[in-house]
């Protein structure tokens, strides 16, 4: 199997199951990068929340939501992003697993007009002495986290605060949802697995 920054054994049986091995790995040549572009930029330094998912030592996995100011996640280099830790509850449950266990996931999402979400994983690392402290307002500590995989996920479930009726790609009784566009796209159309059938009326 070749080198892969996206995909390990339980990933790779799932995809064998369901036939998408083909469609994953021209998923990642094509999307998933290890520096942040001009866009990844300008969508992270004006989000004003993100979720941060982290593990203890022993695996065990919690996620927070992180909000702020635009501009309190700021890209500082080419594979970088920081962001403050404010003043809480005082558990420390996100930063004390980064203390046991670095391995962080990071999900910006944009839920306006023109939905887009953004998938950062990588290794980060806390600090309360780090120089770039001062550059953030109200700030307790640091976070930097160091990029293994930047990846734009499909928003197709993606719903519009106060919007009453589901993503039109929600599956429901009786009803067949759109594929997504850009399955039909020249860089993916070829690669596309099957798409599951499911029991009548699930």
């Amino acid at each position: 199997m070749r080198d892969s920054v996206m995909f390990h054994d339980g990933n790779r049986r799932l995809q064998d199951q369901f036939d998408s091995r083909r469609i994953s790995d021209r998923l990642e040549e094509k999307l998933t990068r290890q520096a942040f572009t001009d866009q990844d930029r300008a969508f992270i330094e004006q989000s004003m929340f993100f979720f941060l998912a982290t593990a203890d030592a022993e695996g065990r996995p919690d996620c927070s939501f992180k909000g702020g100011a635009p501009g309190f996640v700021r890209v500082v280099g080419p594979g970088e992003l920081a962001f403050p830790d404010y003043d809480g509850n005082g558990m420390f449950k996100s930063l004390g697993n980064i203390l046991a266990n670095p391995g962080v996931g990071l999900l910006f999402i944009d839920m306006g007009e023109k939905p887009r979400r953004l998938r950062v994983n990588g290794t980060a690392s806390v600090s309360r002495d780090d120089p770039l402290m001062q550059r953030f307002a109200g700030a307790q500590l640091l976070v930097r986290v160091e990029v293994r995989a930047i990846f734009p996920n499909c928003p197709r479930y993606i719903v519009t605060p106060g919007v009453a009726e589901p993503s039109k790609y929600a599956p429901r009784p009786d009803y067949q949802p759109p594929e997504p566009a850009w399955k039909g796209f020249d860089d993916f159309k070829d690669y596309i697995h099957p798409r599951q059938p499911t029991p009548k009326g699930e």
